[in-house]
């Protein structure tokens, strides 16, 4: 990917983003329009500057602008923390000695619970849906089954490899964000079905690597997998939000109201902290309550 900007400075941090951090081509463009936009801002508002020169009041300034706009805390929050990556980059290299960051606080957001399909729902969308005739139909289970299985996210799923996947083990092998690679289980009917999926595979896919490809032979594109998921989910919920990753979602979610442990499900995820997982926790507080309320005399 093309890395040049009319931002000297910002050039060598996108490309420590890309060869050292070897963040994705798609993280790599959301650091660089926060950062154009702020560089664009700073120019026109004072004239030439100089990196030294960025205060934490220019950068409070910006982000008084865009909250003007109605841009939402957690863009907000996005921006904020491109900004403190690139400064601190600055002072890493010797550019800066101290950060314009230092002075900026980000906005508190209320945290949403994730949204996820009822387990009596996935069953019904699993083993009652009729799906589409052919090799299409097949794909879209195919790829709703391994969504729910094993809670990947959407790149994931579009990048996983054929030979990622090894039957005998039960076990299929992903890149996750900031291309870590973790083993994610499957049960042996699910590895019997994907053995199936690829010895079926239309011929016109042969030398295409991905697991899932379309009729033509062609790797899936995000939008077309979006889409009929949310065709999909909307035979079996109601749920506003209809999307690859509210399976993701209530693969977690399933997890946990079953017992599973905290860490292990961090670990299925590709999260890099805790704090990520423990939004699903709420899901078990509230079958405990559920459980209170019918078995104790007193609830």
């Amino acid at each position: 990917m093309s890395l040049h900007t009319r931002y000297t400075p910002l050039n060598a941090f996108l490309s420590y983003l890309q060869f050292e951090k070897r963040y994705s081509a798609h993280t790599i463009t959301a650091y660089s329009n926060d950062l154009i936009q702020f560089f664009d801002f700073i120019e026109s508002q004072y004239d030439k500057f100089e990196l030294e020169q960025v205060s934490g009041t220019m950068v409070r300034t910006w982000l008084a602008s865009l909250k003007e706009a109605e841009l939402t805390g957690k863009s907000l929050n996005r921006k904020i923390s491109s900004l403190k990556s690139f400064f601190k980059f600055q002072i890493q290299k010797g550019a800066l000695t101290k950060s314009p960051m230092e002075t900026v606080t980000s906005p508190k957001i209320s945290k949403r619970l994730p949204a996820f399909v009822a387990e009596n729902d996935i069953e019904q969308l699993l083993l009652n849906l009729s799906f589409a005739e052919g090799w299409k139909g097949f794909t879209e289970k195919m790829v709703i089954q391994l969504f729910y299985a094993t809670g990947m996210r959407l790149s994931e799923l579009i990048q996983c490899k054929q030979n990622n996947v090894d039957v005998g083990k039960k076990q299929i092998k992903v890149l996750g964000k900031g291309n870590k690679e973790r083993i994610l289980p499957i049960s042996a009917e699910l590895a019997l079905e994907l053995k199936k999926y690829i010895q079926q595979k239309p011929s016109e896919a042969e030398g295409v690597p991905n697991l899932f490809v379309t009729e033509k032979g062609k790797p899936l594109q995000p939008r077309a997998v979006y889409t009929f998921v949310k065709f999909y989910l909307s035979q079996v919920t109601t749920l506003q939000k209809k999307s690859p990753h509210v399976l993701r979602h209530s693969f977690a979610t399933h997890l946990m109201n079953n017992g599973a442990d905290l860490n292990a499900v961090k670990e299925l995820l590709g999260h890099s902290s805790l704090a990520a997982t423990q939004v699903y926790t709420h899901n078990t507080i509230e079958k405990l309550k559920e459980v209170f309320a019918k078995a104790h005399q007193k609830a």
